[in-house]
């Protein structure tokens, strides 16, 4: 999964998702934000609008990186986060530009992240620019230069003021939630309600978030067992066993839909959203429940590592081995936890756990 951001990211830093794309790093800086006007370059090819969602306009979005003036609905929406297109695509708007947080198999078409079962048909024919993958240093401005965009969103992202204050003079850029102390730390609610006040649309962010929330309650509640039993999310990256901390978006899903989070894999990761254990700190994922989120070669390098074998729940077959990329993709939709991933990931968590 992306361990570079959205997952331990295979090849590159795949997560982060799993653990998401660019160099995790670049704590919250306080910065000025955009206008409401910009000027861009002249595209050097035409790409297909987005829907204008229509919504409340206009509208000031207070971020890490200070304030953006919305002027009017976007008709070309250009995503810089590793997932925000998803949140984008859920309020009717398609992106004219995207990241792959999951690099895409060479020469396969289309593009495996408008293809997950939750998005396919939200993405239909079209088919945006990728002006990042995971494991670049940064997105591609030239490229989004080139879309005319009149709205740059760059929330689950890990951008500096630099890279801010360059994409704000392309066009208004609306950064990561004011709050967010780490990147990729801020709740799933949080991003999505962020993201749908940009879109003029806080009403409708804030329902469907309410229905999700719902969702999540329910699982916990048809399924108490789970309040006795501590769980946590883990891939394998570099030849080692990956957990994901209780503030990662896959960690806040275990405990969303009722178990107990492993909380001292936060003490040692350091403010990062994962941590990468050592032999002698195994003990750490000797939970009730694991949850793995690998493709099927992680998942058997993984099985034949016997630190790990060895632990009680694997023993006791208390293991969920949840395909990233692959198959179903349940782990790409627990690492991107949007709008459009949580139900779809909600369901098949409960029922590799039931």
């Amino acid at each position: 999964m992306l361990l570079q951001r959205t997952t331990v990211a295979k090849a590159v830093r795949r997560v982060a998702v799993a653990l998401s794309v660019a160099t995790l790093g670049a704590g919250l800086l306080a910065g000025c934000g955009s206008g409401s006007g910009s000027t861009t370059a002249q595209p050097s090819g035409e790409a297909t609008p987005a829907a204008t969602p229509g919504g409340a306009f206009p509208v000031t979005v207070e971020h890490a990186f200070g304030s953006t003036g919305i002027p009017k609905a976007p008709e070309r929406v250009v995503s810089v986060g590793y997932t925000d297109d998803q949140a984008i695509l859920a309020f009717g708007v398609k992106p004219v530009g995207m990241v792959d947080q999951y690099p895409n198999p060479p020469g396969k078409t289309p593009d495996i992240n408008t293809q997950w079962p939750w998005v396919k048909d939200k993405w239909g024919d079209t088919r945006p620019e990728v002006i990042m993958t995971n494991g670049d240093s940064g997105p591609n401005y030239e490229k989004i230069a080139a879309l005319r965009p009149d709205l740059i969103i760059a929330v689950y992202s890990e951008i500096d003021q630099a890279a801010y204050d360059r994409l704000s003079k392309i066009a208004p850029t609306v950064g990561r939630t004011k709050g967010e102390a780490e990147p990729f730390s801020a709740p799933w609610q949080d991003n999505a309600l962020h993201i749908a006040k940009a879109l003029g649309k806080a009403d409708e962010g804030a329902k469907l978030v309410a229905d999700i929330d719902a969702k999540l309650k329910a699982a916990a509640e048809a399924h108490p067992e789970f309040a006795d039993q501590t769980a946590v999310a883990v891939s394998w990256y570099k030849n080692s066993v990956a957990p994901f901390t209780t503030t990662d978006v896959r960690g806040r899903l275990v405990s969303g839909i009722g178990f107990k989070g492993a909380t001292e894999i936060d003490k040692i990761a350091g403010g990062k959203f994962y941590t990468v254990l050592s032999p002698e700190r195994i003990d750490l994922v000797d939970v009730d429940r694991i949850f793995v989120i690998a493709d099927k070669a992680d998942q058997d390098a993984l099985k034949n590592f016997k630190l790990f074998a060895n632990l009680a729940a694997v023993k006791a077959g208390k293991v969920s081995y949840l395909l990233d990329s692959e198959g179903p993709a349940i782990g790409a939709a627990m690492s991107q936890s949007t709008l459009l991933s949580l139900p779809y990931a909600i369901d098949e968590l409960v029922k590799s756990a039931s």
